[in-house]
């Protein structure tokens, strides 16, 4: 018995398996609605139980989404499902849907070997396409790699994985603005490469943890030009650390050392993309275009120039700084190397410590020699320290000093309810005797009640929290028949509630649009129960046409309303033949 497929919020049909990855599985998918093929991105479960991070995973995705080129895979949606897993745990399942892509993955390509130099100058002309587009939008990649780069089959008939075609078709660009969401959560080069993938691609500033930006995009645009000419990344390791270690310190070997077939023009264009400065790398993805245009079947440069753009980028002498910091590196941790140079004169370690001893015996003697400060004069008393103490205890601890609590009672999220907050005078000085002490006590956590939310306008609900003292987060758009667009669906906050003050509300907002289908061909009846369903609630209305053949039972042959989004509660025709 073939088992139930699996549908994601009542729109996607999972289908079968596509491939995997560090962050997620993706699947070949079917949008119900809409009636085409997609690909089904859905996160893997240690990541889907981060509830943070959904939510950064979410809105980068809608992100991604606003973005449309040909040389980018399109995310046309992003939500979240739910599951019950074996423990009778309910589980978040967040998903994206894309484009679904036919072709090859370049990582797939590289695996064979250095592909011929024309080739691997446009397929990085594509990435450097996209990145224009999407730096331009302000949106940064940050995990450019081959394996988020897609050749699409020369032809769409040819099935999804194939690459027989692979050497003619486009570039695709997967995954933008994802891998923000990923390494936002992430504290350390080896946590975020375990999400992101490979440290063979990272610029040397996302190897340091230091913010990033467009200029990261082409570095690592740059590391996949050298793949593709020479068949391996400019720096490898045992380990992630180690690869991002090279990153930032070494001089990676100019490409046609390592594959005499690669055109010496393109050595120069390669090493300024792969500049430790980013402010020494191509200024933008246009510039890196142009460079590489410039390259193919320009005047090669001399070594001398070569060398002096090496020394330039990466200082001078880069091979032997290079050789310094690893002999430094096994100086630290070889306990077995010996000196074998003489040290420093036997008398000038004695003389150093002699000097070190006499100021220690110096400082000693001041220290034991400063009189204490005089006692506090009988007419003044010192607020002694009772913040984070309980009310009670501070009155005690004060009365006992000479001195008299006020209680004032205020709000605070860092002081349990019902401890000191602060003094006045504060602690540590100097007041008269029995002089009142103002002592401000927690009284927890200032609280706002979320007010009324469903089925009042968008403006009417940002009015109300902003008036309760509450923010508005995440706007989130839903399709419902029975109600107006703009209207308040639901929120994330019962109405009621006591959450803390500034707390933001997510809500989810009706955009007075339903989705209907072709009903060409369907009988009239079927047609008609549908459209007049709670879940599309149309007005509908037929005619008849005498000038084509009637067929019984009566069928749809046109309707007024185009398949897609429409107004909520519309008139829609539905024309059916009559004629004889």
């Amino acid at each position: 018995m073939t088992p139930e497929p699996r549908i994601l919020s009542g729109r996607y049909r999972v289908d079968d398996l596509i491939g995997r990855g560090g962050m997620a599985t993706v699947y070949r998918g079917y949008d119900l609605t809409l009636g085409r093929a997609v690909a089904v991105k859905i996160l893997k479960r240690d990541l889907a139980e981060d509830a943070a991070f959904r939510t950064r995973f979410r809105l980068e995705a809608q992100a991604a989404s606003r973005m449309a080129h040909p040389t980018i895979v399109r995310v046309f949606d992003a939500g979240e499902d739910a599951e019950v897993g074996p423990d009778g745990r309910t589980r978040p399942v967040p998903y994206i849907v894309m484009e679904l892509v036919h072709g090859a993955l370049l990582k797939d390509v590289i695996d064979k070997g250095p592909v011929p130099t024309a080739d691997a100058i446009r397929y990085v002309d594509g990435i450097l396409e996209a990145l224009e587009y999407s730096h331009r939008a302000g949106v940064v990649h940050r995990d450019i790699k081959p394996g988020n780069v897609m050749i699409t089959d020369a032809s769409e008939e040819h099935s999804a994985g194939s690459s027989s075609e692979a050497g003619r078709g486009e570039i695709k660009v997967m995954d933008f603005g994802i891998a923000r969401a990923v390494s936002d959560s992430s504290s350390t080069v080896a946590e975020t490469t375990a999400i992101i993938g490979t440290a063979a691609y990272f610029s040397p500033e996302q190897a340091k943890g230091e913010p990033v930006d467009a200029r990261a995009d082409l570095y690592s645009a740059g590391v996949v030009l050298y793949e593709l000419l020479t068949g391996r990344p400019p720096f490898r390791g045992e380990s992630p650390v180690a690869v991002a270690y090279q990153h930032v310190s070494e001089t990676p070997l100019p490409p046609s050392e390592v594959n005499e077939t690669v055109p010496r023009g393109l050595d120069a264009v390669v090493l300024r993309a792969l500049a430790k400065d980013p402010f020494q790398r191509y200024p933008d993805a246009a510039a890196f275009r142009e460079a590489l245009d410039s390259a193919v079947g320009g005047k090669a440069p001399t070594k001398r120039q070569l060398g002096a753009l090496t020394s330039e980028l990466y200082g001078p002498n880069p091979r032997q700084a290079a050789e310094t910091a690893r002999s430094l590196r096994q100086l630290s941790t070889d306990t077995t190397m010996r000196r074998t140079q003489p040290g420093p004169p036997v008398a000038w370690i004695w003389a150093g410590v002699a000097l070190l001893a006499v100021l220690l015996v110096s400082v000693l003697f001041w220290v034991l020699s400063i009189r204490p400060a005089e006692d506090i004069p009988d007419t003044a008393r010192v607020v002694p320290d009772i913040v984070d103490m309980a009310y009670d205890r501070a009155e005690v601890t004060l009365s006992e000093s000479g001195l008299t609590a006020v209680r004032v009672n205020e709000p605070s999220d860092t002081v349990a309810q019902g401890n000191v907050v602060r003094t006045s005078p504060g602690v540590g000085e100097t007041v008269a005797p029995s002089q009142d002490v103002t002592v401000y006590v927690s009284q927890g956590e200032e609280t706002a009640t979320v007010p009324p939310l469903s089925g009042i306008s968008e403006d009417a609900a940002r009015a109300a929290l902003a008036d309760a003292g509450l923010n508005v987060g995440t706007i989130t758009s839903r399709n419902d028949p029975a109600v107006a667009a703009g209207t308040v669906l639901e929120a994330d906050q019962a109405a009621g509630a006591e959450v803390g003050v500034g707390s933001t509300v997510n809500l989810v907002i009706a955009t007075g649009r339903i989705v209907i289908v072709d009903y060409t061909g369907y009988t009239v009846d079927a047609a008609t129960r549908l459209l007049e369903s709670p879940q599309l609630d149309l007005i509908v209305r037929t005619e008849q046409d005498p000038s084509c053949p009637a067929s019984n039972p009566p069928t749809v042959r046109t309707q007024s309303l185009a398949p897609g989004e429409v107004p909520v509660h519309s008139e829609i025709v539905l024309v059916s033949c009559s004629g004889v």
